[in-house]
């Protein structure tokens, strides 16, 4: 049985000529794409290819990755929109209140007095605190923020959040 993987970002284009890939963070751990860090792409029904970073930049809001053995464009065109991963051993252990995009997302949302909002579907990052992106039952979306004056409660094994929304937040 393969092991258990988790998206760390999504290879959005090539850079330049010399390898390097722009990828589309998801994940708080920059040190992921840190030199000498192992990340997964896996290409349909293809097992788990093992790619070794050999260098990381930032540039414009993206990581910029070159992978070792890859040294031109060619090599990593076939890398185009697919999704970076971790094995679940590459885990680490986080503090209280800290989760996982993965743990949150899927999660069932309602207020305190039990109205169901819809499940969170994406988590964005645009600044001072992430932001999440809440499908509601009629389609559209609802921008819930990651704070503590919102958010009261987190239950990543019943997959529910419990929000006190603010004025003007489900308007």
């Amino acid at each position: 049985m393969t092991e258990k993987m988790f998206n760390v970002g999504k290879i959005v284009n090539t850079h330049g000529i010399l390898g390097e890939v722009k990828v589309k963070r998801i994940s708080d751990f920059e040190e992921r794409f840190y030199s000498g860090e192992k990340v997964y792409v896996v290409r349909d029904k293809y097992e788990p290819l093992e790619l070794l970073i050999k260098k990381h930049r930032m540039h414009k809001g993206f990581d910029l990755i070159q992978f070792e053995g890859y040294e031109n464009i060619n090599d990593v065109e076939i890398f185009k929109g697919l999704n970076l991963k971790i094995k679940q051993a590459q885990l680490t252990d986080l503090e209280d209140n800290e989760f996982y995009y993965h743990e949150i997302i899927g999660c069932e949302v309602c207020t305190g007095s039990g109205e169901r909002l819809g499940s969170i579907k994406e988590i964005l990052a645009p600044g001072a605190n992430d932001v999440w992106v809440v499908k509601q039952p009629d389609g559209k979306e609802l921008l819930i923020p990651y704070i503590e004056d919102v958010v009261k409660e987190i239950d990543v094994q019943a997959k529910k959040v419990v929000i006190e929304p603010m004025e003007g937040l489900l308007d």
